[in-house]
């Protein structure tokens, strides 16, 4: 026993020697753009190698925030994204919940369309949405425009599917007995169960709102709507780049996706886990 825990002992160590090189590789650009934030714009092409933060960061911030009314635009990113993230994850709860446990004509093909629907890719669709909201529903420069079109997500679905198909259908069967409801069932047995699973579908629909880039660009044209990411995409201009604005404003942004993934990874990994084992 005592040399079975010493080999395990020196594999976790053997382990964790080879993945700390890995984990300085992958935070080390996180941490120059931290550096970079704090420098003055030609400090940042300087040829000297700067390691360290200087004490540059609060004035590009002034300037980020003169430029673009930044913590406007972080607010309403925010709002958007949780906004989003609370509804589309309901929704594709629903949908997948419909899925997984009602038979009725038609299923396969609705599964199949879904499915197909993944291998899509945006700029395929984003000119008819376009139309359709700016033109047609003249929607442009609103939240409904920013929170409405993506908020049916295909991968969701699917990831909510498979979570409910793999809870056991005697457990429903029995609530039907007692005279439980069917939104009762969804909503006081399936979703508490579905909980780990929501957690990850939740992180990735509000990384992927806060990311969001092309379609608040498109939809957008007022600078009181702007997201962050639009609001930064601003500071590139044709004869002037506010490099250390940008570098500020993209540390703004990092910040908070690391807190609440640091905050949810056990939900996160659980999820994920539960989402691939049948």
């Amino acid at each position: 026993m005592k040399s079975r825990s010493q080999s395990l002992l020196l594999r976790r160590i053997a382990l964790h020697a080879a993945l700390a090189p890995l984990a300085v590789i992958w935070l080390f650009p996180l941490w120059m753009m931290f550096v970079f934030s704090t420098m003055p714009d030609n400090g940042i092409f300087s040829p000297d190698i700067v390691l360290w933060p200087s004490t540059n960061f609060i004035e590009n911030f002034k300037n980020l925030q003169a430029d673009t009314d930044f913590v406007g635009a972080m607010v309403i990113s925010v709002g958007v994204a949780l906004i989003y993230t609370f509804l589309s994850v309901m929704l594709t709860s629903m949908a997948g919940w419909a899925l997984a446990r009602y038979r009725f004509v038609g299923r396969s093909i609705v599964i199949a369309i879904i499915i197909g629907t993944i291998t899509l890719p945006f700029s395929v669709v984003v000119i008819p949405q376009f139309i359709m909201v700016a033109r047609e529903f003249r929607l442009a420069n609103t939240w409904v425009a920013l929170i409405v079109p993506p908020l049916f997500n295909s991968l969701g679905v699917l990831f909510m599917r498979q979570s409910f198909s793999m809870m056991p259908g005697e457990l429903f069967d029995a609530a039907r007995v007692e005279g439980v409801k069917e939104w009762q069932i969804f909503l006081r047995i399936a979703l508490p169960l579905a909980r780990p699973t929501m957690a990850a579908l939740a992180i990735i629909l509000f990384l992927a709102s806060w990311n969001n880039y092309l379609w608040p660009l498109l939809i957008n044209s007022r600078p009181g709507m702007m997201t962050a990411p639009v609001a930064l995409g601003t500071l590139i201009g044709l004869t002037k780049v506010s490099w250390g604005g940008i570098m500020a404003g993209a540390v703004l942004l990092t910040a908070p996706i690391l807190v609440i993934f640091v905050a949810l990874q056990r939900h996160f990994i659980a999820g994920i886990a539960a989402g691939a084992i049948k």
